[in-house]
């Protein structure tokens, strides 16, 4: 049994060049870079000047093919992610994609149908905020009942600002045919999974999306969705990446406490002493009025507890990278399965389709009107062929 996984890396962009660093530099103890892949000359040269003895490759189906790597991570534009895990678990190869899985659910259903006949191999994905010990606990919380059933949920997240040059430093980005999207499929899928893995799938969404709002881009810069997750229980997810200040701030209302996350560093939870409709039934007129006048002792309605968790920059990426390969060699439990990538991808794409179509869009939506309607707007692009 080996101890280390030789890793192919496709792409060393700004994604696959951290993970280059990060194995190179032994943060990684169970991985090594066994190859990269990338079509552009200049990448190749650095790689080859970087990284002493590793191969390196144009195309990633000779490095798949080269018997160097174990298994591969695909940091690549999003459209490719399904079609690179499926060539590379077609050939024994494990697979890590970034997120998100894919642009659109029925190429990433196709890409987990595939991986679940694939049982012996590894498949992941690039959720590293799992990796973050500050959600672990609160997953933890929600699903122990502490605060009970989920009544609200609320997500302000618009630290993602970026400025029109990001937009234009490539020809792919922040377009429809090359991107498959703006802030939904390129900053906030960490969010939309970690929304999902602690609270559960909403039933459906509303959404009001604004494209190019305040850049000059066709796809979209701010969101707005209220989610029904059923039974009255409601969410509100705001996201943009026009917000220079940026705010993050995370909120589970249950019917006994509530969490509070700022910043994704700190969290504040309440535990209600008693269910809130039992507060609301038994306490007296007297007693809402101390309420109200600020003189109630809080300490017997709830109690309070701060939770804070520091962790280096990147620890989180390298973490997955470890627990990947943790799980190639020993069986350790992945902290992301690879399919588990269909949810945020779905999300997504109920969200544009509201939009689109002004209506309410159930999580099982439609998947061939959304491709229609992707590719209605990757045909006005005109710059790149239509997806199926």
């Amino acid at each position: 049994m080996v101890d280390k996984v030789r890793l192919g890396i496709i792409g060393l962009g700004t994604q696959g060049g951290m993970y280059a660093k990060m194995i190179d530099e032994g943060l990684v103890p169970n991985m090594v870079i066994g190859a990269i892949t990338d079509r552009d000359p200049a990448k190749r040269e650095f790689a080859q000047s970087t990284y002493a003895g590793v191969s390196v490759y144009e195309d990633y189906v000779e490095m798949l093919e080269s018997g160097d790597v174990d298994a591969v991570v695909t940091t690549v534009p999003h459209f490719l992610h399904p079609e690179m895990g499926i060539a590379a678990l077609s050939r024994g190869i494990h697979a890590l994609v970034e997120k998100p899985a894919g642009v659109y659910t029925k190429q990433v259903k196709e890409l987990n149908e595939f991986a679940a006949t694939k049982p012996e191999l590894t498949f992941g994905i690039m959720f590293n905020q799992r990796n973050n010990p500050l959600y672990q606990r609160i997953k933890e919380i929600v699903e122990s009942g502490e605060i009970g059933k989920i009544r609200r949920t609320n997500w302000l997240i618009t630290t993602w600002w970026r400025p029109q040059g990001y937009y234009d430093q490539s020809a792919w980005r922040a377009t429809w045919g090359g991107e498959g999207g703006g802030v939904l499929v390129n900053q906030v899928p960490h969010q939309l999974d970690l929304l999902q893995w602690i609270c559960g799938v909403p039933e459906s969404v509303f959404a009001k999306v604004a494209y190019g709002f305040r850049r000059n881009i066709a796809v979209e810069d701010e969101v707005t969705v209220v989610l029904d997750y059923g039974d009255g229980a409601t969410g509100v997810l705001v996201t943009a990446t026009h917000d220079i200040i940026g705010t993050d701030r995370f909120e589970i209302l249950g019917d006994k406490g509530k969490i509070i996350v700022d910043d994704s560093k700190t969290a504040t939870v309440h535990r209600l002493v008693r269910d809130e409709r039992e507060i609301s039934d038994t306490m007296s007129m007297e007693e809402v009025k101390q309420l109200f006048m600020g003189k109630q002792d809080t300490e017997a309605l709830y109690t309070t507890e701060t939770i804070e968790y520091t962790r280096p920059w990147g620890a989180q990426h390298s973490g997955v990278l470890e627990n990947f390969a943790a799980n190639i060699i020993d069986g350790t439990p992945l902290l992301a399965p690879g399919s588990d990538g269909i949810n945020g991808v779905r999300l997504a794409n109920a969200i544009h389709l509201s939009s689109w179509t002004g209506q309410e869009v159930p999580l099982d939506l439609d998947e061939d009107l959304y491709l229609e309607e992707l590719n209605t707007r990757i045909r006005s692009e005109g710059k790149f062929p239509e997806r199926v």
